[in-house]
């Protein structure tokens, strides 16, 4: 059997660190890299595992970078702090057949305000999160960073349970930082004109509650529809900033 390391970046998150934790608890290590976190999250990831680190953010890649390096396993799973493994993809994980592939997908249950999404795309999301070591790095993006794999990647059954806002308010926190960093990586390649405020942002809206029929997820669909235009909106507003600021200074 292969023995397994999970890795789990953090920052203030001691309301999500230890169900997190105890979701992974037989792996043979579990890491977790702390950014430097206010609350207690240090404190509750450290009645779980020994193996705590802090790590001034430098953003997710580098964080993710990170975590990898020190883990001891040659096989890796990834998760996030609002994330957690079920017991099905547990036994899958431990029965012992891997090998037959570099790295897997694993596809991710997601939740938004008490009630699995099924459509809005969030549906289909599968995420390479279980992977060997010695094959695999973190891509070197600010943000939707992701793992990648030299080699073949496979596809598990079971699936990670993702719990990804707790409220409309940690949404609207949450995609403002996402839109900041998303516009600091575009906005050198992407011409921003007054019409794209309007035509992006409708786009994003329509392709998520009519296209990939968010209509059936019922309000929380439509919140969620209506979130990926106002972090659209916010992207290209700030793409706009940035080039003005960059265009003023020479």
């Amino acid at each position: 059997m292969n023995k397994i390391s999970a890795i789990i970046i953090a920052g203030n998150e001691e309301k999500n660190i230890v169900d997190c934790l105890k979701s992974v608890s037989w792996a043979d290590e579990i890491i977790v890299v702390d950014s430097e976190s206010t609350d207690k999250t240090v404190e509750l990831a450290k009645t779980v595992t020994p193996k705590v680190y802090t790590k001034r953010w430098e953003g997710y890649a580098k964080q993710k970078a990170y975590a990898l390096s020190l883990a001891q396993n040659e096989w890796v799973l990834s998760l996030d702090a609002d994330e957690r493994a079920t017991p099905e993809l547990k036994d899958e994980i431990l029965s012992g057949e891997l090998n037959n592939y570099d790295g897997y997908k694993i596809p991710r249950i997601n939740y938004f305000l008490g009630r699995r999404i099924l459509y809005c795309g969030w549906g289909t999301d599968k995420q390479l999160r279980l992977f060997r070591k010695s094959k695999s790095a973190v891509t070197n993006r600010l943000v939707h960073e992701s793992f990648e794999v030299d080699g073949i990647v496979g596809l598990l059954k079971n699936g990670i349970e993702h719990y990804s806002y707790r409220s409309i308010r940690d949404a609207m926190v949450k995609n403002n930082i996402y839109s900041s960093l998303e516009a600091q990586e575009k906005y050198k390649r992407k011409k921003v004109t007054p019409l794209s405020f309007i035509l992006h942002p409708l786009a994003a809206f329509l392709q998520s509650y009519i296209v990939k029929q968010g209509f059936r997820d019922g309000p929380q669909g439509l919140i969620i529809s209506i979130l990926h235009a106002v972090t659209n909106v916010q992207t290209y507003m700030k793409m706009w900033e940035l080039k003005k600021n960059e265009q003023e200074a020479g």
